[in-house]
């Protein structure tokens, strides 16, 4: 038996797009906003944030097309905008 050469919508690799930032943007809004991890989560809370944001409007564009959640996609964008505002204002706090 061949396998079939067009995939489905429910295999495409954009599903992935809307939990992986989902899970980066809850790390960057934890390591932000929780005073005992900001130390330790610092440098990865902002890389986090950033890539919770890129894969999340990825994410908001596949799922308004068919492919992934779309609420998936935008709480991972909301969470990595938050985490990542809260780490560039604490930099800003602590070199003022």
């Amino acid at each position: 038996m061949s396998e079939p050469t067009v995939s489905g919508g429910s295999d495409s690799p954009a599903v992935a797009l809307g939990p992986t930032a989902l899970v980066l943007g809850a790390f960057a809004a934890l390591g932000a906003w929780v005073p005992s991890l900001v130390l330790v989560t610092l440098p990865w809370a902002i890389l986090a944030g950033a890539l919770a944001v890129a894969l999340g409007a990825m994410g908001v564009h596949h799922a308004r097309r068919g492919t992934g959640r779309l609420w998936a996609a935008v709480a991972g964008t909301a969470l990595g905008a938050i985490g990542c505002a809260g780490t560039i204002a604490l930099l800003f706090a602590l070199c003022a």
